[in-house]
């Protein structure tokens, strides 16, 4: 049997293949959005077994185990990473038709050198296997991410971090990948969750200064976007869920913010313009420091609130959420576009009906640059497959300019997960591919080659001023 991952995986049709070969696999990565950690990236962490780099803080993978019956304990708790290692095995043989199903085995090949598949009989040769070259030299955090072809990557920080990691990074002509700071604001824009407070003593400690209005708080933000940006930060990230940035005023915001900083439950009303407000804000500050502005929406968090006790967040109980309005977009972009205040900004959902009205939206707002200044985000998380790339790229192909395309992330924890980037830039060259063999654009190699190519690598580089 010819093996699972071989060079023309996905790619079906001779045009496909020569997308593929001839101008997306050498192209570099910058991985603008992941969650990786710059502590372990700065001391070059080894790992003394794949469950460490492979399993340790997936949550893609937990979900994936709990639906084939693993116990907890060999999911997120302390079992034994030998027979982590295995319950996974087992349920990889069991996910036939699942991206990860995918992306297991392009990890296996492109890091560890194995062809078979992964299941019960192989785990233990896969298992001795991979242990002996992640013992080798080369094969530690940055060894991974050098291996990976990676030129730059965004870390998601919060605003109350020193950065102190980040500036060791900089610091260290050894390493010639760029590690930069992403300003996440998460915490700011949940004060319904039990976080919130603390975060706010955090932030008042960072600064020096109380926080007891939402004025106080938006001041205390910009402090800490100017600290960003002088180390280096180029890009801002928050997620919400689908708020109505058309309701809401600033009186109800800033009394949200006081009823919250009194440890009281806020209404859905009141969290609303709370968000509503704050995000105008935040878009002002970002425009001002120059970041891009992602924002995730359509998520909905934690939904299992008895699993989210013993094993906390981001575990694998969060779900995709309903879509957010377009007029609810709208309403944010137009109120900052108003006083030229609108940065540049990248829109994902979770919820994959959301593409062509965002997709839409976003164009009402493009101006004055290429790549483009308003954004259709990579699909996200549970649309993170091939379905749900082809359905976004068909998107933003029928309504706007896919050759502006910034391309692929990771949107992970796991050094591993750049062969998603291989898997991203196969569903693209296949899907141009087969659009050029049945006439429907040109076959013209140089001029959709080059395209690719920009996806890939080059636009981002250029949008995000890398």
């Amino acid at each position: 049997m010819a093996d699972y991952i071989h060079d023309d995986y996905l790619l079906q049709g001779d045009a496909a293949r020569r997308l593929y070969h001839e101008f997306a696999q050498s192209q570099p990565i910058f991985d603008f959005h992941c969650h990786l950690s710059p502590k372990e990236i700065y001391e070059d962490k080894s790992f003394p077994h794949i469950t460490d780099v492979w399993l340790s803080g997936d949550h893609y993978k937990w979900r994936l185990m709990r639906a084939c019956g693993v116990p907890e304990k060999f999911v997120t708790g302390d079992g034994d990473p030998y027979e982590k290692f295995l319950y996974w095995a087992g349920t990889v043989e069991k996910s036939v038709g699942n991206p990860l199903y995918a992306w297991t085995h392009l990890e296996l090949k492109r890091y560890f050198g194995v062809s078979q598949l992964l299941n019960t009989a192989s785990a233990p040769a896969i298992w001795e296997q991979c242990n002996r070259v992640l013992a080798q030299p080369g094969f530690s955090a940055r060894g991974l991410i050098l291996r990976s072809g990676v030129k730059a990557l965004c870390t998601t920080d919060d605003p109350a971090d020193d950065l102190r990691y980040h500036q060791l990074l900089r610091e260290d002509e050894s390493f010639p990948v760029r590690v930069l700071p992403a300003f996440r604001p998460e915490n700011a824009l949940h004060p319904e969750t039990a976080a919130f407070l603390p975060w706010i003593d955090r932030m008042e400690a960072v600064t020096g200064r109380s926080i007891d209005t939402l004025a106080a708080l938006e001041s205390a933000l910009l402090e800490r976007a100017e600290f960003f940006k002088e180390n280096g930060c180029l890009i801002a990230d928050q997620s919400l869920q689908a708020p109505d940035f058309a309701r809401g005023t600033r009186e109800e915001a800033e009394a949200a913010f006081r009823r919250a900083r009194a440890g009281e439950a806020l209404s859905p009303d009141a969290l609303n313009a709370y968000q509503s407000q704050l995000m105008r804000s935040l878009g002002k500050i970002y425009r001002k420091m120059g970041f891009v502005m992602q924002l995730h929406f359509g998520v909905l968090r934690n939904v299992n609130s008895r699993m989210y006790s013993i094993a906390g967040a981001d575990a694998g109980f969060d779900s995709v959420g309903d879509g957010i309005s377009a007029a609810s977009v709208a309403a944010l972009f137009d109120a900052l576009d108003r006083t030229d205040e609108l940065p540049k900004t990248v829109v994902y959902s979770l919820n994959g009906g959301d593409d062509d009205k965002l997709a839409a939206v976003l164009g009402c707002f493009q101006e004055g640059c290429f790549p483009q200044k308003m954004q259709l985000g990579t699909p996200w998380w549970f649309s993170d497959h091939r379905d749900g790339m082809e359905k976004m790229l068909k998107a933003l192909a029928n309504t706007g300019l896919l050759s502006g395309f910034i391309g692929m992330l990771t949107d992970s924890r796991s050094f591993l997960s750049y062969a998603r980037h291989e898997y991203f830039r196969r569903v693209l060259c296949n899907l141009l591919g087969g659009w050029m063999e049945r006439g429907e654009i040109p076959g013209d190699f140089a001029l959709v080659g080059s395209m690719v190519k920009d996806i890939c690598f080059g636009n981002a580089a250029r949008y995000f001023g890398l």
